[in-house]
């Protein structure tokens, strides 16, 4: 008998290990921290907005008020670290992690951008910045295990709040797809499905950490799915901490039951939740966006000395090489996502010129999204060629027939998405097309109407060559040039460049 009611107390206690720890009655504070897309802005800008220093500053104060609230705090990060500023991204993001291990971030979900690396400089990276980085979703094909782990548990006090990370099953597409070889991205949402009732289990509160895009009403196009569907098919999420569309989202966006937010982008905003929890029950106390020395900001936040003790190196280390003045230019060009994502602009028709000039082609065919920011009227440096095309990518040619280059044409016309990276920026031709027909009608190429049977010849990104972005996946040679160094070239041979010469002339027209 005794021994009986042994084994039925160890049976009890075992069922009991996974029961929930908190107190009754008791009213816990948690206050999260988040930020995403930091995209290699560690130091200020021209302007003296954004960086790690002064975020140092504002989140070491938000700490101190939490606890003085008795609040509980978590600082996380939805990802792409990398890629964006030269100082940075030729250092490999190597200011940026050590600066968050300053800032003691709790965890970060791998962001598409982080694969614009190898696995070993994400690994080297994860080792600079001293904390977890996750991804439930991305396996080796080989043995069919996670690369990443799927989550982390934070023990606060009694509470136990678990974060687990997304990565948006597109990466191979937004990043250089060799980086990604050997790697499966399950999508996203199914992994959740599995996941969280196992995780729902054995927590108190259950945060996503994602990088997956924002898309109102799950408007998302030909890209994956994001947060917003996420929340809706998935029940049990308490909080979806997102990035990768890069958009703001000032008050917060409950699905389901779900919180759903997302700070911008490059640290322009620190994002605050708060919380309360009773009895199981998680209440949203209030939201916001804390900007860090925007123009706009009322109030200036100064550098933290230490922080920016140690980041300075690494900006004077990168400023050696990159304030060399190439050459100058009379009025802005414009890389903006809102706008080169969307239609024909004069910095999409300077860096085509330079690939199809420099590399002798008949046209120039690019993705908007490897253009990453605008050319502003004075000198131009190899810093400002690094910011406009930061990711190093080569720069391959490509031959075809002209009925093969007008099936090429129509497919990239009629089947990639406006509003996304893998919106064309063309060099070389003049196109009138039918969309209800999904046609083009008339072709040009340089002045001269396509001959079906004459052998063209094309450079473009080595990243769609191989099908990133969506693009048809072609067979090429490759150049040896990078990206930034054939528009360095460019720059240096024409020294004085006029806006009017690159002007937009809408070579692509609809009947």
């Amino acid at each position: 008998m005794k021994k009986t009611l042994n084994l039925l107390s160890l049976f009890f206690v075992l069922s009991c290990s996974n029961s929930y720890a908190y107190t009754k009655g008791k009213t816990y504070k948690l206050t999260i921290l988040h930020t995403n897309d930091h995209h290699g802005r560690f130091w200020p800008n021209k302007d003296g907005e954004l960086g790690l220093a002064p975020r140092a500053t504002l989140i070491n104060q938000l700490r101190e008020e939490a606890k003085i609230q008795g609040s509980h705090v978590l600082l996380i990060d939805a990802g792409d670290i990398n890629t964006g500023v030269p100082q940075s991204d030729l250092l490999d993001a190597e200011p940026d992690f050590r600066g968050m291990a300053l800032l003691n971030y709790d965890v970060m979900v791998i962001g598409n951008h982080e694969f614009d690396n190898s696995l070993d400089t994400i690994f080297k990276q994860r080792e600079w910045a001293g904390f977890p980085f996750i991804s439930a979703n991305i396996y080796h094909e080989s043995n069919k295990k996670r690369v990443f782990p799927s989550h982390i548990v934070k023990e606060l006090e009694d509470l136990k709040v678990t974060i687990f990370g997304l990565t948006t099953s597109d990466t191979p597409l937004k990043t250089n797809p060799l980086n990604t070889k050997g790697l499966v991205f399950v999508p996203a949402v199914e992994e959740a499905k599995k996941l969280v009732p196992i995780l729902k289990k054995d927590t108190d509160v259950l945060i996503a950490l994602t990088h997956m895009g924002h898309y109102p009403d799950e408007s998302h196009g030909s890209d994956a799915p994001g947060d917003v569907t996420l929340a809706r098919q998935v029940d049990g999420i308490d909080l979806i901490v997102g990035g990768h569309t890069q958009k703001p989202l000032f008050q917060a966006d409950i699905q389901n039951g779900t919180t759903i937010v997302q700070a911008y982008e490059w640290g322009k905003y620190v994002g605050k939740v708060e919380f309360e929890f009773l009895d199981g029950k998680l209440t949203l106390k209030d939201y916001k966006l804390i900007p860090v020395n925007l123009k706009t900001s009322e109030v200036k936040i100064q550098a933290d000395p230490y922080v920016e003790s140690i980041l300075r190196p690494y900006k004077e280390q990168g400023d050696v090489s990159l304030q060399i003045e190439l050459g100058s230019i009379d009025e802005e060009f414009i890389g903006r996502r809102d706008v080169i994502r969307f239609q024909e602009t004069n910095l999409g028709n300077l860096v085509g010129q330079a690939y199809k000039t420099k590399l002798k082609t008949d046209i120039t065919v690019m993705n908007s999204g490897g253009i990453r920011d605008s050319m502003y009227a004075g000198k131009v440096t190899y810093e400002t060629v690094l910011m406009v095309l930061p990711f190093g990518g080569e720069i391959v040619t490509s031959q075809m027939n002209g009925a093969e280059l007008k099936t090429y044409l129509e497919t990239i016309l009629f089947t990639l998405t406006p509003g996304t990276g893998s919106f064309p920026q063309l060099a070389g031709v003049d196109i009138v097309a039918n969309k209800e027909e999904k046609k083009i009608k008339s072709l040009l190429i340089n002045g001269e109407k396509l001959c079906l049977t004459k052998t063209y010849s094309l450079a473009l990104p080595e990243f769609i060559a191989v099908g990133g972005d969506r693009f048809p996946t072609i067979k090429f040679t490759k150049s040896g040039y990078v990206d930034a160094d054939l528009l360095r070239s460019y720059v240096l041979d024409i020294k004085d460049i006029k806006a009017r010469d690159y002007a937009v002339r809408n070579y692509i027209r609809y009947e």
